[in-house]
């Protein structure tokens, strides 16, 4: 697969115990992604972070959060981005989702 210069960057903000069919949600957005033909995905764990209740979420030992915030980045064109939407839309109950257009220096295997 060879992408643009320009490219887009999807960036999903969700909580660790959201679930979709059984699977934690940001393992179903990924799966998602791939079965789409997406050029690539990356999930990270966040060590701190809050959302639109305000409420911190932390790897502190004395406030242990059971929900740590959750990013999955995804990157290709725009047009692949905005067809993928509507598939995981409505299974967000709750996050953030942001679309921003990056450059794209390199995009390889081996």
């Amino acid at each position: 697969m060879v992408l643009p210069e320009k490219g887009h960057l999807l960036r999903i903000f969700i909580g660790q115990n959201s679930k979709k069919d059984g699977l934690p949600l940001y393992e179903w957005i990924v799966k998602k992604a791939r079965e789409q033909g997406l050029a690539g995905a990356t999930v990270t764990r966040g060590i701190l972070g809050f959302g639109a209740h305000s409420r911190i979420h932390t790897t502190k030992i004395l406030r242990l959060s059971e929900d740590m915030p959750m990013v999955i980045e995804i990157v290709d064109t725009l047009e692949k981005i905005n067809n993928f939407m509507p598939i995981i839309d409505h299974n967000i109950k709750k996050g953030l989702a942001t679309i921003e257009e990056i450059s794209i220096r390199f995009y390889r295997t081996r």
